[in-house]
């Protein structure tokens, strides 16, 4: 096994619940959580920034559904919930923040 990684492998991780109950009860997925990652990592991509400094990850169940859609950006612990498609831009303009101090 290889030896633990100090800190964080990136600047910023963006993780995007993705998780679908297949309607038993409420689920990230119910709210186009895929439709979001991949307009985040479109955006990502498009602002030039490297993979190096910045991923965007789909995740299961953050045991938030109820709130979600849910984007965790780590290592800051920024925690968006209730996230739509048009409140990607807010969620960009966050992460350049962190970009540009980090």
């Amino acid at each position: 096994m290889d030896r633990p990684i100090e800190g964080a492998p990136y600047r910023c991780h963006v993780f995007v619940c993705v998780n679908d109950r297949h309607g038993a009860r409420k689920s990230c997925a119910d709210g186009n959580a895929g439709e979001i990652r991949l307009k985040l990592k479109e955006a990502v991509k498009a602002k030039g920034w490297l993979s190096t400094d910045i991923r965007v990850s789909q995740s299961l169940c953050m045991g938030l559904c109820e709130r979600g859609p849910n984007v965790l950006v780590y290592p800051q612990g920024m925690l968006f919930s209730a996230v739509r498609l048009q409140d990607v831009d807010a969620i960009l303009a966050e992460i350049e923040k962190i970009m540009a101090t980090s």
